[in-house]
């Protein structure tokens, strides 16, 4: 996974390199401000969405909860109703005769009774039958209000309003007409119906069962009304999984009641709950909520089909809007660029000239102050700088030519001036001079060191016998009053350094240690310690010489580093106040020479004590000649 990542990545790179300049400029144009519109597009759209679902949620909800207070408003007048039927004392009385009555008695009854008891009950038009069940013998059936228990003993609700014991229980009924009474009218729908057992006075024994009954459109009134939404549609699903609504309703012209509601799954929660879901391609939102006081589901039945389509309108509009505004922004973007590389081609064709060897090719001055046109001014003064250095070059070539010739020449001299400083040591050591043929090793030892430059680099240990012989040379003009002490660790012996770089710092301690000499005895200590500090060397060439005040010690550290003309300024005004060329001239070549070949982190630095010493700290990598960069620490 990661490597497929890095070569598509690689592959974007090489793709983008190849394309000019002006392609990836319009690119870049256009993503900076495409990138940002299709974020914004896209939040933008989200929310439209999201606010969409959720103002259909909140609408389809308050449908539910329109519905469920109808509910609970027709089981309170059911239930007030069936209260009503049960606290009628002359009805009571009849239902729980014990023994038979003459005709005149039930007649009484049918008259004054039944009919008052009708007339009272049936004054809400909702209720459509308010019938009393009793299994008391004596009692004579007065239809359509007092019937015998036997003719319900059969349904499949008798057991469970028995296991009720006196409360109510709810079923819906596909009819409450009696098989055995003809003479009832068929019903053209379902009915919700209330069902509670009544017992005798003593509340013991069993007497009867009450039935009041609702169409289910007058229970259920937003279910069955057909002013609805047509994307929308309230079902009943019952307790035995049966499902009533509004057959006529436009939401189940593909699809039935049954067949949506097979994929939502019911549950027991009084809370509303939703549930998306889609059958044949077809988005559908049921939103449930749970009845338990007559243990049924109300469901809102809801298609997405309007509610996406708008969703999908707004889509395309962002679509063609952010299409139309890349086409723009490329076109835009291509004129801009054009106007902007105009003055780059230009160049490009003066860069491919110059490449091809043509240094004098005549660029037209650039117009503008932006960045294109100072481009073209330094591009000109780098041609007439090239130029300029070509003739440098030239002149070095034929000034390089003659300084062979010269070397050449000293080289001859060179040679004749080693043998007769030879010859002058033979001649001392012949009569006995020792001192002077000893002086004669070390000044021709010297003059071979310096003059035979074949490497920039030698070792440690060959500038440390440069300086000795230069000591000795010297201690002639001193009358040997100076003193060498090396301190010199065995693993810097062979560590890497600039030719002629030790003795110009010893020649300058010197001269002016013994111009200033504080000592009683007269004698110039100068110590050389070498040691290795981490992956550097330190070199310290300590004198012990009348040091130097710290004003002029700052600034002569400071005129190690400074630029030339700088430089040029202060050691015309060091040499003004002080008579002397003291001016560090030597340090700063060394300086120069050690910061060319290692870095500026490396070179010289000047301590100084006055009146007690002077020391200069040289730091050069730890490199073991001819071994490389030593890594043990």
């Amino acid at each position: 996974m990661g490597y497929s990542l890095i070569r598509l990545l690689m592959g974007v790179r090489a793709f983008t390199l190849k394309l000019s300049l002006q392609v990836k400029l319009i690119l870049s144009f256009v993503f900076v401000i495409l990138i940002p519109v299709i974020l914004f597009s896209w939040y933008t759209l989200n929310e439209e969405s999201a606010k969409a679902m959720e103002e259909l949620t909140k609408n389809n909800e308050n449908v539910l909860a329109v519905e469920k207070i109808n509910i609970e408003n027709n089981i309170e007048l059911m239930g007030w109703t069936g209260q009503l039927a049960l606290s009628n004392r002359e009805m009571n009385n009849y239902l729980q005769i014990e023994q038979t009555q003459s005709a005149a008695y039930v007649l009484h009854i049918k008259k004054d009774v039944v009919n008052n008891f009708q007339y009272f009950l049936f004054n809400n038009p909702r209720i459509a039958n308010v019938r009393l069940f009793t299994d008391n013998l004596y009692v004579n059936e007065i239809w359509p209000v007092i019937l015998q228990e036997s003719r319900i003993r059969d349904k499949s609700w008798h057991d469970d309003v028995m296991k009720q014991s006196g409360l109510p229980w709810w079923e819906i009924q596909e009819s409450v007409v009696l098989t055995d009474l003809p003479s009832e009218p068929s019903p053209s729908e379902p009915f919700m119906t209330y069902l509670q057992e009544f017992k005798y006075a003593d509340n013991r024994a069993h007497n009867g069962i009450l039935e009041i009954s609702m169409k289910l459109s007058d229970f259920f009134t937003q279910t069955f009304s057909s002013v609805q939404d047509s994307n929308s549609q309230l079902i009943v699903a019952a307790r035995n999984g049966q499902v009533y609504s509004l057959k006529t309703s436009p939401l189940f012209k593909q699809h039935s009641a049954e067949q949506l509601m097979n994929r939502v799954k019911l549950t027991s929660n009084t809370n509303y709950e939703t549930v998306q879901f889609e059958v044949g391609g077809q988005s559908y939102l049921a939103f449930q909520i749970y009845i338990p006081s007559v243990d049924v589901h109300l469901v809102n039945m809801v298609s997405l089909a309007d509610t996406m389509e708008g969703i999908n309108h707004s889509r395309i509009r962002y679509l063609v809007l952010i299409s139309l505004l890349v086409a723009f922004l490329v076109v835009l973007s291509y004129f801009m660029q054009a106007f902007i590389l105009r003055r780059l081609k230009v160049l490009r064709e003066s860069m491919q000239q110059v490449r091809s060897g043509n240094f004098n090719v005549e660029l037209p001055p650039m117009t503008g102050s932006d960045e294109v046109g100072e481009l073209g001014f330094h591009y000109r003064e780098l041609i007439l700088k090239i130029n300029e250095l070509i003739q440098e070059q030239a002149a070095r070539q034929a000034a390089g030519k003659e300084a062979e010739l010269k070397a050449l020449k000293n080289q001859i001299d060179s040679h004749f001036l080693y043998n007769t400083l030879e010859n002058v040591k033979m001649l001392a050591e012949i009569e006995g001079q020792y001192l002077i043929s000893d002086i004669m090793t070390s000044l021709g030892g010297m003059m071979r060191y310096s003059m035979e430059w074949k490497q920039d680099h030698v070792m440690l240990s060959d500038e440390i016998k440069q300086v000795q012989h230069y000591i000795s040379v010297m201690n002639i003009r001193y009358d040997g009053r100076l003193d060498l002490r090396l301190s010199i660790a065995q693993e810097c012996l062979t560590q890497e350094s600039l030719k002629m770089s030790l003795q110009p710092v010893v020649e300058n301690a010197i001269k002016h240690g013994m111009s200033r000499m504080h000592s009683s005895d007269g004698n110039l200590v100068v110590a050389i310690s070498a040691t290795k500090r981490g992956r550097a060397c330190v070199i310290e060439i300590t004198d012990s010489g009348c040091g130097i005040p710290e004003e002029m010690l700052g600034l002569l550290n400071q005129m190690l580093r400074m630029e030339e003309s700088a430089y040029q300024d202060v050691r015309q005004q060091v040499v003004r106040k002080d008579n002397e060329d003291s001016n560090g001239i030597g340090l700063r070549n060394v300086d120069q020479r050690l910061v060319m070949s290692y870095g500026p982190e490396y070179g010289i630095q000047i301590e100084s004590q006055e009146g007690s010493y002077t020391r200069i700290i040289m730091t050069l990598p730890y490199r073991v000649m001819g071994g490389g960069v030593d890594i043990d620490d």
